[in-house]
């Protein structure tokens, strides 16, 4: 079996029983399990209240050719991090045939490496901040000079802003390196950026409006984006139009620079003079109480369950490919 993309205006779904028995994956075995758990549960809910034959499926319990012998006809994915998020279960699904939500195996391998994340968007015009990707000691001294400080330092492939330390010393240096690479061997500092943090999140090939975040914490990490009541988000963000536009078009193009496609989030941060840097994409955000784009949908008139619905039409996106005649 073999799936085939048809990029373009989605599928507009107008019965429930049109999607047949759905999968909701969720859970996992990365270090976000507890969100995607949270995420997931909201998903399904959302589903279930629209009449969806949605089901829970964990792989961290379940072989995913259980998908085939249990009747599913299509996925929402909601498993968050390494596994789910970063190509590796979309080309499982490509080889069993069953199509999905969201970006596909090149789009989600991307936009899970923030590295190839920045320099692709370069390429597409799209500004971010400078980087240097610290493989051990020996530079630690290059990235204090050309970075300056404070500096963030990051692993390149993980979300929900795990393993990121604000380094603001040279003496604390090693520390932030070694709570990356603890995660993975791939980790990059960039400057510290002090303006203000924007997020776009996309739905389709539409950006909606923009959300800002304030946050009590040195920036926005794992526990200020999911669990803070103290967090707090403006939407609409307080841009005027033509910022809101011109943010809107950066989104976008990451996005398509990445290969990205159905639905996700791209996050900026405004430098001192107030010109946007591209943090990162997400191709599977959260969605949770506190989630971005569940806010930015409603901030359109979307509420969760049609938001839910409309992602899963995503999957639409993918079919079968008619069976290819060889000949003896």
């Amino acid at each position: 079996m073999r799936l085939t993309y048809e990029p373009g205006q989605p599928r507009r779904v107008t019965e429930a029983r049109e999607f047949g028995r759905v999968a909701v994956l969720f859970g996992g075995d990365s270090s976000e399990r507890e969100i995607s758990l949270l995420s997931g549960n909201a998903v399904l809910e959302g589903l279930q209240r629209r009449a969806v034959d949605a089901h829970a499926f964990d792989p961290r319990d379940a072989a995913l050719a259980a998908l085939m012998t249990q009747g599913f006809e299509r996925v929402w994915i909601a498993l968050h991090g390494p596994g789910g998020e970063d190509g590796t279960l979309q080309g499982a699904l490509e080889y069993l045939g069953v199509p999905y939500t969201g970006s596909g195996v090149m789009g989600s391998a991307i936009g899970m490496d923030k590295l190839r994340t920045k320099r692709l968007a370069l390429a597409a015009g799209v500004p971010t901040a400078d980087y240097l990707v610290l493989r051990g000691p020996e530079d630690f001294e290059p990235a204090v000079q050309r970075l300056k400080l404070p500096m963030i330092v990051k692993p390149a492939s993980q979300g929900s802003s795990v393993g990121m330390t604000k380094v603001e010393r040279a003496a604390d240096l090693p520390a932030a390196f070694a709570a990356a690479a603890q995660l993975e061997t791939l980790v990059f500092a960039e400057p510290w950026i002090t303006g203000k943090e924007y997020t776009v999140a996309i739905l389709g090939d539409r950006a909606l409006p923009s959300i800002r975040i304030e946050t009590p914490k040195t920036f926005y990490d794992y526990e200020a984006k999911y669990f803070r009541d103290d967090t707090r988000y403006f939407c609409p963000s307080g841009l005027g139009a033509s910022a809101e536009e011109h943010l809107a078009g950066l989104a976008l193009a990451a996005f398509d620079a990445c290969g990205a496609s159905g639905w996700g989030r791209a996050d900026f941060m405004m430098d001192g003079a107030g010109r946007p840097q591209l943090l990162e994409i997400n191709t599977i955000p959260g969605m949770t109480s506190h989630s971005l784009v569940p806010m930015a949908a409603r901030a359109v008139g979307v509420d969760f369950d049609e938001l839910v619905w409309r992602v899963l039409e995503t999957s639409f996106a993918r079919r079968l490919a008619p069976a290819t005649k060889v000949e003896a």
